[in-house]
């Protein structure tokens, strides 16, 4: 029980690097000694010292015959830091309790098996699921290499996103928007389609307070996007990549010019292909993508099998019109029985809205 308890804690520190350590893991380290904890730490940004080493650091009495308490397996191989293991066996740690394996090839198994052979004491699997949970994003990422997407929209409760003019500011209140806004700090991109751009013409930032910008990625198969809109105005200040299967040069050095980064991808069926560009997204270090689009680059993105979470705010409004949007358009499953399925769904009440975040089950597509 004390383990979970002090596993607890390690989650806790861990969260605090949220949008911080990308395409890092978010790691919490607890050090106890004698029943009280002695030193604590997390991975607080990329490039930093890991949470191990930070909590080795903060120790306020020697951690010699210690147990140390930590979210994923400690880290056995050089990268931007020294590995973790080599520092827990040199602090004469007695004992570590480890929540999960890193997925990573060169890490897995690897640092528990170096910390038993020099005599360590070590456990894994303690609130195994909850260490998983909070680095969904880097799990996939790691394994895959491409981008773990979270599809968000907001909708009322008869499944509209605009009115039948078109007005859709705003349909959720403002708590709810707070938590959008988060959640741009938390991943790593955004991505909009051509159609919200220019509807909309947003600025697609985050407003957390110290949260940092998303990179915004905008998919203009024709390059259509205007020099004058928000997002090529600021692309000096928030990184912007345009991505297009045009490949004028010409057309193309106006936004060049203007300081965004201007990607081609190969279509598939006149369009740009989304899997070829998850690809070069991960190729990129992009780890994670909040698709805010339209109803068409929704579908688009379901049907090609890159959403791999979507997050449905619920307003307790109701707008109507048969003209009105809803959130995913398209051209639609044509059979019941072979429809995408959502799973593992999550509610939560946010003030009066609602929001479901919902795994993407693709294996009925699969059959």
């Amino acid at each position: 029980m004390d383990d979970e308890l002090y596993m607890e804690h390690a989650l806790k520190l861990a969260v605090k690097g949220i949008g911080n350590v990308n395409p890092n893991p978010l790691v919490g380290s607890v050090i106890v000694k004698d029943g009280k904890i002695i030193g604590e730490g997390y991975h607080k940004k990329y490039g930093d010292l890991h949470a191990e080493r930070n909590a080795l650091a903060n120790c306020i009495v020697s951690p010699y015959g210690a147990t140390m308490y930590v979210t994923l397996e400690p880290c056995c191989h050089y990268g931007k830091t020294p590995p973790c293991t080599k520092a827990i066996i040199e602090n004469r740690i007695s004992k570590v309790v480890v929540g999960t394996l890193d997925p990573n090839e060169k890490i897995i198994g690897k640092g528990v098996e170096i910390l038993r052979k020099a005599g360590i004491e070590v456990v894994v699997g303690v609130l195994e699921e909850k260490c998983k949970t909070i680095n969904e994003v880097f799990f996939h990422y790691i394994t895959k290499k491409t981008p773990y997407v979270v599809m968000k929209y907001a909708m009322t409760m008869d499944g509209k996103i605009s009115t039948v003019t078109g007005e859709s500011k705003w349909i959720t209140g403002e708590k709810a928007r707070k938590k959008v806004h988060q959640d741009r700090t938390r991943y790593t991109a955004i991505m909009v389609g051509i159609g919200t751009v220019l509807a909309d013409n947003p600025m697609l930032d985050s407003h957390s307070e110290n949260g940092k910008n998303p990179i915004r990625i905008i998919c203009d198969s024709n390059l259509r996007t205007p020099i004058e809109s928000n997002v090529v105005k600021t692309a000096k200040f928030i990184r912007t990549i345009i991505v297009t299967t045009n490949t004028d040069i010409n057309t193309q050095k106006a936004y060049v010019d203007n300081n965004c980064e201007v990607l081609v991808i190969p279509p598939k069926d006149k369009v740009i292909d989304l899997q070829k560009l998850m690809v070069k997204l991960g190729e990129m270090s992009i780890d994670s993508i909040l698709l805010e689009g339209g109803s068409a680059l929704n579908f688009s993105a379901l049907e090609s099998g890159i959403v791999h979470k979507v997050q449905c705010y619920i307003a307790p409004k109701l707008f109507g019109g048969g003209i009105s949007k809803s959130p995913v358009g398209g051209k639609g499953f044509s059979e019941i029985s072979n429809v995408l399925k959502l799973k593992n769904s999550i509610i939560t009440q946010i003030d009066q809205d609602i929001l479901i975040e919902s795994e993407v089950d693709y294996s009925c597509l699969q059959e």
